[in-house]
């Protein structure tokens, strides 16, 4: 059977999928159905992720398939979670393959491609230095040889096929080559097993020697036989270097022989026949090479049965452009809202300016303009005082949770990104992870934001305070009874004149045009609410087909045909409100030189206008009040996300951090405490007494070796000499017998070489 070089499976260690990822679903889909499939989906994860590395597998198709399966899960997986150290961080622990076990085995699935995967695409994801196994230079290197191996395996089919000999030279000679490159790349390596390096010299000198043996039969049958006899001459000394230095190895036996005989026929039929002249064999005409093999990129799903557990779920690139899409979203109607909202105050504080319309409804002089009334009306349904400083009261409570909350986040990233400063000052460069402090840098920024946020916040409130304490008088006012608030408004002399006047007409009806415009704006405020368009399937098809979401263009793009109308009503809607205030002031300009003036009802139109704008700023500090409680809550669940996400990757990192720490201490301890030395000749070699008997000699092993002394010395380069030395004197010390110890012992170090 050939010999190949095959790589052990890697071990890891068990990682529960189930809690972090189980987490990011509550988290990102709200809906019930859609968050029960997921979370079904993630324990059937979990569960294929067992099968696959938490129990042997045997060596049989249905172990790969189980291995493909659990790659392809992953390669489908990995666009769909925020997987990273500063997001949804989970720490996997890989064990380097080579760590122990033999390399050769049996025919094995080749896997340049995969190597090279390794090398191009995964190693630029990790976090922390990879184990030695899959270390750029090793997979380099692996690549090579199972490219070279592949080959060989079309080489040791066109020779059973018994394929022309042209063919065979030439596919022998590729071969030789491959195996030449492979060892060139880890010639000066030291993380390769130690039988790496000689199977790779020893498998190119077999395959030239391949290579020359079926091209002297090619030269056979073309009647060069000075040439057949060069290349069985150059084969057998190319299997001789084989033999000398690599029989530990790989055995030669059977084609060293088959190349004897094939010399010995060809020397003598040229000698007694065709004395024919032996060429050198630099001047031999080159072989042809015939390379049948190359590394094939890895394309995921590589089994044919993947089924996808998260089919439905979007890609995290769509879901970010998602979420981007949706703020852009909410500015939008946020900024077009506000603009009609900010008209519609513009409106409100210029008619009570102007005690309007209470002015119209107040001819009589004594009686409560029906427009105070109902503004009065609408207070007191509202809740009145008792309703707007409850709301008041709120605020504080709703501020100092959200600063809780944000404070214990930063105050958990802290804590541990001072304990990982004082082991990364501790153990130096031993401690090989990701700074915490570079880490946390997002997490921080984002903490910032929130912080400034909750500032702006602060101070927002404090302006909707100032503002209540500004018309609190005129609100409870409104809050009376009727004949109270009668009571406290000033009466006046009735202006009798203006009641049937055209200037009172025209302002009543300008009035009732500028109510109809404020109409409008609610009902477009609703309609710009309401607005819904899916984006998702836009950015699926941008993802599909070039590989990458242009989430501005698309979104920008969108949001200009959903909401563009919708802009061009907002603007007519100022226009036309602009034209009816200036038509209304210029009215009521001419209304104030026809109405009476004295000082009496000067006094009881500035009340009237004190309590018109009181409505109006208990309307909208009750929106403001009532928006900043939204707004708290609001925050306070993405500030109870934002420490989920500290508090998940503060534990990642702790486990992470154990894990370090455990195989460090396993490393020191294993360190020599102090360094080599040479124990005096006299303390190990003491002179025997003239009492002492002479020790007989004694065979202790069946060896190759034809004495103790020249297989302690073996010993003794391989091992340390503070591990040999104890062991030699206590032979020494026994007259020669071994003890059942150290025979023991050193059975066990024997099995080594």
């Amino acid at each position: 059977m050939a010999t190949f070089i095959s790589v052990p499976l890697k071990k890891s260690s068990e990682v529960d999928l189930v809690k972090p990822l189980s987490k990011f679903v509550t988290a990102t889909y709200p809906a019930a159905e859609e968050q029960a499939d997921y979370i079904r989906s993630v324990e059937e994860l979990n569960k294929l992720r067992k099968s696959a590395l938490g129990r042997p597998l045997d060596k049989h198709e249905s172990s790969l398939e189980i291995l493909l399966r659990y790659y392809d899960q992953l390669c489908a997986v990995e666009p769909k979670f925020p997987f990273s150290e500063n997001q949804l961080c989970l720490t996997f622990t890989w064990k380097d393959a080579f760590d122990k076990g033999s390399l050769f085995g049996g025919s094995v699935k080749l896997g340049s491609g995969a190597f090279g995967h390794i090398k191009d695409t995964v190693l630029s994801a990790l976090n922390r230095e990879p184990t030695m196994d899959i270390s750029p230079e090793t997979v380099g290197t692996l690549s090579l040889i199972m490219l070279a191996q592949a080959q060989e395996v079309f080489f040791l089919k066109a020779t059973s096929d018994k394929m022309k000999d042209a063919i065979i030279a030439k596919l022998a000679n590729q071969t030789a080559d491959f195996y030449g490159d492979a060892f060139k790349q880890c010639q000066y390596k030291e993380n390769l097993p130690k039988e790496v390096l000689p199977v790779l010299a020893a498998k190119h000198c077999i395959m030239q020697a391949n290579a020359e043996l079926h091209q002297s039969l090619l030269a056979k049958q073309k009647k060069r036989f000075g040439e057949e006899i060069a290349r069985l001459q150059h084969a057998t000394e190319l299997v001789k270097t084989v033999a000398s230095r690599y029989d530990e190895y790989v055995s030669v036996k059977d084609l060293s022989d088959k190349i004897s005989r094939a010399l010995t026929a060809a020397k003598k039929d040229n000698d007694f026949i065709y004395h024919d002249r032996v060429p050198e064999v630099k001047d031999l005409e080159h072989i042809g090479k015939a390379a049948l093999v190359k590394a094939t990129t890895i394309t995921p799903p590589l089994s044919a049965k993947f089924t996808d557990l998260f089919e439905k779920m979007v890609p995290m690139a769509v879901q970010q452009s998602m979420s981007v899409y949706s703020q852009r979203k909410a500015e939008t109607v946020n900024r077009l809202v506000g603009t009609m909202r900010e008209a519609t105050n513009l409106c409100n504080g210029v008619l009570a300016s102007l005690n309007l319309p209470a002015a119209l409804e107040d001819l009589s002089g004594d009686s409560i303009p029906q427009s105070i009334v109902e503004k009065a009306r609408a207070i007191v349904q509202q809740g009145g005082l008792l309703s707007i400083e409850q709301l008041i009261r709120d605020l504080p409570e709703l501020l100092t949770r959200n600063r809780e909350i944000l404070e214990e986040s930063l105050k958990m990233l802290g804590d541990e990104e001072s304990t990982d400063s004082e082991l990364r000052s501790k153990f130096s460069q031993r401690w090989n992870r990701t700074p915490s402090g570079d880490l946390y840098k997002p997490l921080r920024a984002e903490g910032g934001n929130f912080r400034s946020v909750l500032d702006k916040a602060v101070q927002a409130d404090q302006v909707v305070r100032e503002r209540y304490n500004t018309h609190c008088e005129m609100i409870a006012l409104l809050c009376k009874p009727e004949a109270e608030l009668t009571a406290a408004i000033p009466s006046a002399n009735p202006v009798k004149t203006l009641q049937g006047s055209e200037v009172v007409s025209v302002l009543r009806s300008q009035l009732a045009q500028l109510e109809e415009v404020k109409k409008e704006r609610e009902g477009l405020e609703v309609e710009i609410k309401g607005v819904a368009f899916d984006m998702s399937s836009s950015f699926l098809t941008a993802l599909a087909q070039d590989g990458a979401i242009n989430e501005e263009a698309l979104s920008m793009s969108q949001l200009d045909q959903s909401y563009g109308s919708y802009s061009q009503r907002v603007q007519a809607s100022l226009r036309s409100q602009e034209e009816l205030l200036g038509k209304v002031q210029a009215s009521h300009q001419e209304f104030s030189k026809l109405k009476q003036s004295n000082s009496e009802a000067n006094d009881r139109e500035e009340v009237l206008k004190k309590l018109a704008s009181a409505h109006d700023s208990y309307v909208e500090i009750t929106s403001n009040l009532r928006e900043g409680t939204k707004f708290y809550n609001d925050l306070t669940e993405i500030l109870l996300k934002f420490q989920n996400k500290c508090s998940d990757i503060v534990f990642a990192r702790k486990t992470e951090r154990d894990e370090l720490l455990k195989d460090l201490q396993q490393s020191i301890a294993r360190e020599p405490s102090a360094p080599s030395f040479n124990v005096p000749a006299y303390q190990t070699n003491p002179a025997p007494t003239a009492a002492d008997p002479t020790p007989a000699p004694r065979t202790v092993f069946v060896s190759s070796q034809s004495s103790m002394g020249r297989w302690e010395e073996r010993i003794r380069g391989q091992l340390c000499t503070k591990e040999v030395t104890p062991l030699r004197d206590r032979w020494k010390c026994t007259g020669g017998e071994w003890s059942e110890i150290g025979v023991g012992c050193l059975k066990k170090w024997f099995t080594v070489f």
